[in-house]
């Protein structure tokens, strides 16, 4: 690890120790020992779908985050979340920033708002402080992409019908939400397709893509090469409608409806940011085999559109299941996935369509209740239409393996 490196550390944890005298604080530092394939990853504006690629061999900072909380009255309350990352380039910055109201009440029913921005609670993959996953170190294509592109910056309501005010063993939650940003959602999709990684966007970031061979033709000539996926481009309000439905201790369902309402015609000249139309449906499920053993299975589909006449109209789909296993101080999860973009437009010069499958298997060993350590490897193979374009191979088979040490507080 170089002293920039180093140094970067070093300025987290104090940021760690200030916040801690006036919040609720968590935090996590990971390091990881990478060993990356040949294939350049998409954030060094390569078509490798990892994080990392052989350059990033070594140790790095993987994450760095603090997930802090303050009580303003009985009601209100702050939350955030801030991460550190040391790629592609050194930065820090907010995945979450909101209010939270929720009142004390005497009926059965229990409600609460969110203001600001935060995750909708469509995941059970992420359960962890600062939306990780306690699974595998590398997210499902799913998650992967809602950690990108997905942030709610607006008005979430939730009630709740908590089985034990009723005598009931089920539990349920209704969700429904409104918000602005998050107009270029669907960008990655199209011009990338689907990644597994661990890499959260914060507000203030933008993400880089490829040189797509598309973006020279007059069609595509305003649009950037890098996404803002929260920029609001159309002044529209977006919209989620969820549910959540728990059985006892044993099973957990959620389902919800997303749809930006993009106007895919309107472009920001300034930023090269289009509003994409984009919505989607997930339903993610868990299930607890023994007091041990879980299964987590998630699907999502939907559709996402661009330009005038819609230009780009894509189709997207993902699935995955995840089988996670804990033995005193160890836990050992495996999960499969699947995920497809599929196009549906005639602009024969910008192909999107993209597949692909990967296996991804994680051990993770507690040392002490702060100190953890995982090695993880994770296999993929994909194909991507533009490539060609781009003159590299359409079809890629990719490897990635890490050790990982994580420090919680």
């Amino acid at each position: 690890m170089t002293m920039n490196k180093a140094i970067f550390a070093v300025n987290l944890l104090g940021l760690i120790c200030s916040i801690n005298a006036f919040a609720q604080v968590k935090g996590l530092v990971q390091l990881s020992a990478v060993k990356g394939d040949q294939q350049l990853s998409w954030q060094q504006g390569g078509v490798g779908l990892y994080r990392y690629d052989s350059d990033n061999d070594g140790i790095v900072l993987s994450q760095g985050l603090l997930d802090f909380r303050v009580d303003l009255t009985t009601a209100w309350s702050a939350h955030g979340v801030i991460n550190a990352y040391q790629d592609p380039q050194s930065s820090l910055g907010f995945s979450q920033a909101y209010l939270q109201y929720q009142p004390l009440t005497q009926s059965n029913y229990k409600w609460h708002l969110r203001v600001g921005g935060f995750y909708p609670l469509l995941s059970l993959e992420n359960p962890d402080m600062g939306w990780l996953s306690p699974y595998n170190y590398t997210n499902s294509a799913i998650n992967s992409w809602l950690g990108e592109e997905v942030r709610t910056v607006g008005v979430e309501a939730t009630i709740k019908r908590p089985g034990r005010s009723f005598n009931s063993a089920h539990s349920f939650s209704f969700v429904a939400a409104t918000f602005k940003g998050n107009d270029p959602a669907g960008t990655l999709l199209a011009w990338r397709g689907f990644a597994l990684h661990d890499r959260q966007t914060t507000f203030n970031e933008s993400i880089a893509f490829a040189p797509i061979a598309s973006f020279n033709t007059p069609q595509l000539q305003y649009q950037a090469n890098q996404v803002l996926p929260f920029e609001e481009v159309d002044g529209r309000f977006g919209y989620y409608l969820g549910m959540h439905w728990d059985y006892l201790k044993k099973s957990q369902f959620r389902f919800y409806y997303y749809d930006n309402n993009g106007d895919p015609a309107a472009l920001n000249y300034a930023t090269g940011q289009y509003a994409w139309d984009t919505r989607f449906a997930s339903a993610a499920w868990l299930y607890k085999l023994t007091a041990q053993t879980r299964l987590i299975v998630q699907a999502m589909s939907g559709k996402t559109a661009m330009g005038k006449n819609r230009g780009v109209n894509n189709d997207f789909y993902s699935h995955f299941a995840l089988l996670s296993h804990k033995i005193a101080k160890h836990r050992f999860s495996v999960r499969y996935d699947f995920f497809e973009v599929t196009d549906h437009d005639d602009w024969a010069f910008d192909p999107n369509a993209s597949h692909g499958e990967a296996i991804t298997a994680t051990w993770r060993y507690q040392l002490t209740p702060q100190w953890q350590l995982g090695i993880e490897g994770s296999a993929l193979h994909s194909q991507a239409d533009n490539r060609e374009a781009m003159a590299m191979a359409s079809k890629l088979s990719q490897q990635q393996l890490s050790l990982n040490l994580q420090w919680r507080y």
